[in-house]
């Protein structure tokens, strides 16, 4: 799997690092950073799950 996230359309609303903390953080304005591009399969679930749910529409996951 690979994860991206166009950082500069983020709107910080942190949803992504409740869905999948494994994967997302954010700095101290908010903004998602992204701590493993390349997450192991079991998290597919979570990773789908915050890229939905993001308001921005700013996650993509992709097969790798």
């Amino acid at each position: 799997m690979l994860v991206t996230v166009e950082v500069e359309k983020c709107t910080a609303c942190g949803v992504c690092v409740l869905e999948c903390p494994e994967v997302f953080d954010q700095d101290d304005e908010g903004i998602v950073i992204v701590l493993d591009s390349t997450p192991s399969d079991d998290l597919a679930e979570s990773l789908e799950d915050a890229a939905e749910a993001c308001p921005s529409a700013v996650i993509v996951v992709s097969e790798s």
